[in-house]
């Protein structure tokens, strides 16, 4: 008998799925519900439309239904959604838009692939308000668009409610279309993937192109049909277009209508062969739950690389490939303006909630040559295992060559690279793309050092409490740069190039903590301290981490 294999939900799981199979066994028969109207578009590209950085609306619709059957000759339903599963009888029930009656089908097996919603609170005035959106699929940025363009004021006020990833760049997008953009956020930091020192970087670029943030607020309720955004301090802000970006929640309600087993947070559970607790049903895609590479732990990360890989793995599954999931480190990036923000593995927050002895270490290199024009500074950040190692996770932001750096770092973690291991990846060097030592392999040379313990460092988090118990701070930064950026409170200020003739102004009988801009003189003049009998630590990452820790949100007047 012919494999009939169903599959719920297209976008990037199900279709790469369906396509791959095709590739395999061009007998099958393949069929796809959609219960949008669309079988596969892309979903990352769906902000820069409303932005207007994607002009052509097609260019949005990665494959039609069309496209679908002439290509793969896959069957292909939209605007079907799946209502029932009966796994004892292996059929499915269908509601089609338009039709009153369900319809039914067969399967020898079945894939889930039906992703996640958008995060939408039931709060007081939503029901009476027409200018509140999500952007999830086209038809969301259809009637974002279409609300843009019929509704047009000389002062437009956008909120955007929520700080990850579809927050961000939609507050980017829709300041470039001449809207007055407040972010509101329940945390105390956007992009909750980034640890909050890192996270700052991001705040004081948002309000430099002069997107107010409100951290660690929640929404509270609607005014004035939509218009005034209530938050639970009883601030109104004014709101002639708000987007929810909340985050998601997993579209899993068909699986428990077929006792599928989920997690408490309703992500579908699945082995390594993506198999669910149903015989004959398989779950790939945002909707479920994975194994964190570093952590070991099952969470959710609703990314699109990880998806597509999912469909194209299960498909050889199912056609007797030996293979099965991989763990995933949740490799990410996001356009933040002129910066790019990207991450791989997990966050000290992360890692605080585990039993993993980890060393985080901040880094200020230039993304190429600093005698070739236009180098800026990435503001880098790896995170390692004491023990061992290990590479747990590095987060980078800047101008240029960020994203180049994480997926290095995120190909090391992938083979189980450890922190010295940086110090011999080999990059393309040329003056207008790296340095001839890339900060790739100084993150290396720092973590060999501090494994070897030809350096102690302290951390950020440290400074304040150091400074209250009055400890020994040492400057070793050039006079002229202290107009700049001032001193910490109380620290003595001497030159790396005078310390070996300044030496009778250092306590022995106390620790020594030392910093410059941003930690390399620091280092230099650790070592030449450490070997003279001075107990002495270098401050990680240098003021610019420390400063950058303390930055303070900045009322902007809209």
């Amino acid at each position: 008998m012919t494999d009939r294999i169903i599959i719920v939900g297209g976008v990037a799981g199900g279709a790469s799925l369906a396509t791959r199979l095709r590739r395999l066994n061009e007998t099958a028969e393949i069929v796809i519900y959609e219960a949008g109207p669309y079988i596969s578009f892309a979903s990352c590209g769906l902000p820069y439309y409303v932005g207007g950085t994607i002009e052509n609306r097609e260019n949005l619709l990665v494959k039609t239904v069309a496209a679908m059957k002439a290509d793969f000759n896959i069957e292909v339903h939209v605007n079907s959604t799946v209502v029932n599963i009966e796994p004892d009888q292996k059929t499915i029930q269908i509601q089609i838009e338009g039709q009153t009656e369900l319809q039914t089908d067969h399967y020898q097996s079945l894939v889930l692939s039906t992703g996640v919603r958008p995060i939408q609170p039931n709060l007081p005035g939503l029901d009476q308000a027409n200018n509140v959106f999500t952007v999830r699929t086209v038809p969301d940025v259809d009637e974002i668009t279409a609300f843009m363009t019929t509704n047009r004021h000389a002062n437009k006020y956008a909120v955007v409610v929520g700080g990850g990833f579809i927050g961000i760049e939609m507050a980017e997008n829709l300041t470039q279309k001449g809207y007055h953009v407040t972010i509101v956020e329940a945390a105390d930091q956007v992009m909750g993937n980034f640890d909050p020192e890192m996270a700052h970087f991001l705040h004081q670029h948002l309000q430099e192109n002069g997107v107010q943030l409100m951290l660690g607020k929640k929404l509270a309720s609607f005014a004035e049909m939509g218009r005034k955004v209530v938050l639970d301090t009883g601030k109104q802000i004014p709101a002639d277009l708000v987007i929810l970006a909340m985050g998601v929640r997993p579209n899993s309600e068909l699986a428990r209508v077929a006792e599928i087993e989920t997690d408490e947070r309703g992500f579908i559970k699945v082995s390594d062969q993506y198999e669910t607790s149903q015989k004959q049903i398989y779950a790939i895609g945002d909707v479920i739950s994975v194994v964190n590479g570093v952590t070991n732990q099952r969470q959710s990360i609703p990314l699109a690389g990880p998806a597509n890989r999912q469909g194209r793995l299960l498909a050889d599954i199912l056609n007797g490939l030996p293979k099965k999931d991989p763990k995933v480190i949740g490799t990410s990036v996001v356009k933040v303006f002129d910066f790019t923000a990207a991450a791989t593995g997990v966050n000290e927050k992360q890692l605080q909630q585990t039993n993993i002895d980890y060393q985080a270490m901040h880094l200020h290199p230039a993304a190429h040559a600093t005698y070739y024009p236009g180098a800026e500074a990435i503001e880098l950040k790896v995170l390692f295992d004491k023990q061992d190692g290990r590479i747990l996770g590095a987060q980078a932001l800047g101008e240029k060559e960020v994203d180049k750096r994480i997926d290095m770092i995120a190909t090391a973690m992938r083979f189980g690279g450890k922190i010295t291991d940086l110090i011999d990846v080999e990059v393309a060097y040329a003056p207008p793309y790296a340095s001839a030592k890339d900060p790739i392999n100084f993150a290396g040379y720092l973590g060999e050092d501090i494994q070897n313990g030809l350096v102690k460092t302290i951390q950020w988090s440290q400074v304040t409490q150091l400074l209250v118990d009055q400890a020994f701070f040492l400057d070793v930064r050039d006079p002229a740069e202290l107009l700049a950026m001032p001193k910490l409170d109380g620290a003595v200020n001497i030159p790396r190039s005078e310390i070996r003739q300044r030496l009778a102004e250092l306590p022995k009988e106390q620790p020594i903590y030392v910093y410059c801009a941003v930690g390399l003189r620091g280092y230099n003049v650790c070592r030449i301290l450490s070997q003279l009998g001075y107990d002495v630590y270098n401050i990680d990452g240098g003021l610019k981490t420390y400063r950058m820790s303390q930055y303070r949100i900045k009322p902007i007047s809209l």
